[in-house]
């Protein structure tokens, strides 16, 4: 595809307008101000669209589309135990590939080009991804069992390890397999060293919950003789692969340079944060720390969509409130965030930037709409006055998944039918 005389942010997120995009074999092959003379097949008129990097959502579980709406107004403990974890009891393979399709539509809609994903039933989801046509890294959360006593009798290690053989790597590299520890209070330290060693083992990235709410950072302190979550997860070892932190909202001042480090990316997720009242990530002072910084949406049954240029506005704004200063978090910074940092979090290194030899992981936003008038900053117009409703197109290496309402790989009319299905049984079987 040839994307002709349309305005681009560059590899440094520069906007630059009438620019001409090559793609070829899923790959970014020619940037320039002139036509190029290769024949890159389908031309796409660049007019009133900007074309950038797509979105890659570095925390969410999934297949809990199907808890849209479901618990309200409520604490996060009270929100876990009295809702979730009852209607999560009665899923089944069937619901978490349908609930996990209809993400991916959501995503693709709103420009989600990867995803990290926390859930379990890996198998369905890696089915209901691959389908897609998207990437994503998934993950199985490991939790304490009780009376479960050794590390390998756990099904969910078992069903890790078997997904790692089997999904990693599937789909050209467009599907990852990470390690997970759910979190430092829903684990021991033998369980957290056991995972960290055998992440190393297998040669995968790690994700895990950190410091969500001032209560878990509290009580982890107590139970580890001071402790911080990072502190405890750092000496069990479950930050030495390449990690994915979610949350961290309530760090202590010596977290920083241990997760700079350490090399830690934290995903911090804004909106469920702000709903669930858990708190604001300081991603104005991790930046400065040198902390690479990422965005995830949380679950859609904390959030309750997957709108990420609505969650890189709250992203950018809640900083500002966190640190009493408005100029923290510029826009660049937030759309590095959005794009080139979750990338690089998810150890995809080839991708998340509009650079020659990249993946052509894109998207193009509408710039013919009153929200994008008049024009004094374009990454102005993107951070805080953009909607999810501006992505004209979604692009997966080179490969068109969504453009102007329409998707190539979904029937989303089945995906939503058969959603509301699997959401109704669930409701029938509690």
């Amino acid at each position: 595809m040839l994307f002709s005389n349309i305005a681009i942010l560059d590899e440094n997120f520069d906007y630059k307008e009438n620019m001409f995009v090559g793609v070829e074999n899923g790959i970014i092959d020619y940037i320039g101000p002139n036509r190029p003379p290769h024949d890159y097949g389908e031309e796409y008129k660049g007019e009133g669209r900007l074309l950038m990097p797509g979105f890659f959502n570095a925390h969410a579980h999934s297949p809990m589309t199907l808890l849209r709406g479901y618990a309200e107004n409520m604490k996060l403990q009270e929100w876990l135990n009295d809702k979730v974890f009852p209607f999560e009891a009665k899923l089944e393979g069937n619901d978490i590939y349908w609930g996990t399709t209809l993400a991916m539509a959501e995503s693709l809609k709103y420009g989600i080009v990867s995803t990290s994903d926390m859930y379990y039933f890996m198998p369905d989801m890696a089915h209901a991804i691959i389908d897609c046509g998207c990437k994503a890294n998934i993950s199985r959360a490991i939790v304490t069992v009780d009376g479960v006593d050794d590390f390998n009798d756990y099904p969910s290690v078992d069903e890790l390890k078997v997904a790692a053989k089997v999904f990693n790597g599937a789909a050209d590299g467009k599907l990852k397999v990470d390690a997970c520890l759910h979190a430092e209070y829903t684990s021991n330290e033998y369980i957290a060293e056991k995972l960290a060693d055998l992440a190393k083992l297998m040669g995968l990235n790690m994700q895990v919950h950190v410091a969500e709410t001032k209560d878990e950072a509290e009580a982890c302190k107590q139970r580890h003789d001071g402790k911080s979550p990072v502190k405890y997860l750092a000496d069990a070892g479950i930050l030495d692969p390449v990690v994915t932190a979610a949350h961290c909202v309530w760090l202590d001042d010596g977290d920083y340079e241990i997760l700079r480090e350490k090399n830690v990316t934290v995903a911090t997720n804004p909106c469920s944060n702000m709903k669930l009242a858990s708190g604001i990530c300081d991603v104005g002072r991790l930046l400065k720390e040198n902390v690479s910084v990422a965005i995830g949406t949380d679950s859609v049954s904390s959030n309750n969509s997957l709108n990420f240029l609505e969650e890189i506005k709250a992203m950018a704004l809640s900083s500002k409130v966190r640190a009493d200063d408005p100029t923290v978090v510029t826009p660049k910074e937030a759309l590095y965030a959005a794009t080139r940092a979750g990338a690089a979090a998810q150890d995809r290194l080839d991708t998340g930037l509009l650079k020659q030899g990249y993946k052509a992981d894109l998207i193009t936003l509408r710039t013919d709409v009153p929200n994008m008038h008049p024009v004094h900053d374009m990454l102005n117009n993107i951070v805080y006055a953009g909607s999810g409703t501006d992505v004209a197109m979604t692009m997966v290496e080179g490969k068109v998944l969504y453009r102007d309402g329409e998707y190539t790989t979904i029937d989303i009319e089945k995906a939503m039918a058969e959603a509301d299905k699997a959401t109704q049984g669930i409701l029938d079987r509690l």
